[in-house]
């Protein structure tokens, strides 16, 4: 069974990607094996020196939650299972390691996320994890 990471950052363009990502899923032999990844950016500044690790984690999570809440509702309204996992750092470094590690066979992913003007033809995580990543990676737009 292949294994698919469909990495979403919980943006009307990350919803998208999922939305044409569950349109195009007949096209594989089989029922994909998917895994949602979302990557929570860490706190910057010494933030850890006012608030606990359990803290931290906790919000993150809750954030990653919210994140991932749009598609896994439209991946269950279309009766597709899914896993999910939440991640903290750098999105597109996260992205391809967690691929790498978790031995995934695709990434699919929307070419753009919640970045800014910056990324506005090819978004910057998309550009990095297209360069980066070991497997492939279908873009979905």
């Amino acid at each position: 069974m292949l294994k698919i990471l469909l990495p979403v950052d919980g943006s009307d363009n990350s919803d998208k990607a999922v939305a044409d990502f569950i349109s195009m899923i007949n096209w594989y032999k089989e029922p994909p094996e998917v895994h949602l990844l979302t990557v929570q950016t860490p706190l910057s500044g010494n933030i850890s020196s006012y608030i606990n690790a359990t803290d931290i984690k906790q919000y993150h999570q809750e954030e990653g939650l919210k994140s991932l809440e749009n598609a896994r509702k439209l991946l269950d309204q279309a009766g597709v299972s899914c896993q999910y996992h939440i991640t903290v750092g750098d999105p597109a470094e996260m992205i391809v390691r967690f691929a790498t590690e978790q031995k995934y066979d695709q990434i699919v992913m929307g070419p753009r996320g919640k970045g800014n003007i910056e990324g506005l033809l090819l978004g910057s995580v998309t550009n990095k994890v297209m360069q980066s990543a070991l497997i492939p990676v279908l873009l979905v737009k």
